[in-house]
C-alpha cells in the first residue's frame, strides 16, 4: 500500500477519530465543491496533524495553528513524510494570539477547533476570535469533551459523589484535582456559537461505546473493526435518539458563518 494512503487512512480507521473524520471529509468536500477551489483550513490547537495532513492529502492548505513548538516539529516530519508539506503551514500560537500570528485580514474556509475550547482561559472569548476568521458561509467544527459519558464512567467505577459533581458543576469537572478539562453538553455548545452569529447545522456524540469498553474485550483486530463499525452506526444514529449522542464522550458540531 502507499504509505502516504496508509496514512490517510488512519483518520477513519482510528477509534478516537472516525466519526470525526468521516463528517469533517465530507463537510470539506462539500465545500470545496461548492467554492471550485481547494480549502484555506485552519486548524487551532491541531498538534501533530493527525487530521491537518489527510486534509492537505485532500488537496487543501492548511494553517495549524498550536502553542507546542514539539508538536509543531512533529506535524513538519509527518508532513514532509506525507509529500504535502507544501500545503501545510505550522505556527506557534493559541487562541488569543490567532490573528497576531495569521494575520488580521486572514479568512478561512473551514476552521476546526477540536479539544481546544475545554482548555481555553476564556472560551467565549475564543470562538469570538475564531468567528472573525471565518469568510462568508464558512465552516466551523468544533470538538469538545461531554459531561454525561464522564459522569457514567465515573459511575460506573463507583465513584458517586464524582459522578454528581461532574452533573452539578458548570464546567463538567468533578473538582479541582480532576485531570480532565472543561466539559460541555449540546446545549451550552450551541449557545455559545449562536451568540457569535453562528448556525449549528449538525452535531452528533462521538466515542459512544468505546471510552466504555475494557481493553481485554479488544484481543483481536476483528474485535476492534467490530466496534469501530458499532460507533459508526451509533453516530449516525444520535441524530434519532438524541440520548445516544449524549452519552458520547465527545461532541462534534458543524457550525456556518451566516
Amino acid at each position: 500500500m502507499d504509505p502516504s494512503r496508509a496514512r490517510r487512512s488512519s483518520a477513519a480507521s482510528t477509534l478516537r477519530t472516525a466519526a470525526v473524520w468521516s463528517t469533517l471529509s465530507e463537510a470539506a468536500a462539500q465545500q470545496a465543491a461548492a467554492l471550485g477551489r481547494p480549502l484555506r483550513v485552519l486548524d487551532l490547537g491541531g498538534g501533530t496533524g493527525g487530521l491537518a495532513v489527510p486534509l492537505a492529502e485532500e488537496g487543501h492548505d492548511v494553517t495549524v495553528v498550536d502553542p507546542s513548538p514539539d508538536a509543531l516539529a512533529s506535524l513538519r516530519r509527518r508532513a514532509t513524510e506525507t509529500g504535502v508539506a507544501d500545503r501545510v503551514r505550522a505556527v506557534q500560537g493559541d487562541t488569543d494570539s490567532v490573528h497576531d500570528v495569521v494575520g488580521a485580514n486572514a479568512r478561512f474556509d473551514l476552521i476546526c477547533v477540536h479539544g481546544t475550547l475545554e482548555v481555553a482561559d476564556d472560551p467565549d472569548a475564543a470562538i469570538a476570535h475564531v468567528a472573525g476568521l471565518l469568510d462568508e458561509g464558512a465552516v466551523l467544527s468544533i470538538v469538545v469533551a461531554q459531561r454525561l459519558s464522564a459522569a457514567l464512567a465515573r459511575a460506573l467505577a463507583g465513584e458517586f459523589e464524582r459522578a454528581q459533581a461532574i452533573l452539578e458543576r458548570p464546567d463538567g469537572r468533578w473538582g479541582d484535582g480532576d485531570p480532565g478539562p472543561r466539559r460541555y453538553d449540546e446545549a451550552s455548545v450551541v449557545d455559545l456559537l449562536t451568540r457569535h452569529g453562528l448556525d449549528v447545522q449538525t452535531s452528533h456524540g462521538v466515542r459512544i461505546f468505546s471510552d466504555h469498553v475494557p481493553s481485554a474485550l479488544l484481543d483481536t483486530e476483528a474485535d476492534r473493526r467490530d466496534l469501530l463499525a458499532l460507533e459508526a452506526t451509533a453516530s449516525t444514529l444520535s441524530h434519532t435518539y438524541p440520548l445516544l449522542g449524549s452519552l458520547g464522550a465527545a461532541l462534534h458540531v458543524l457550525a456556518h458563518r451566516h
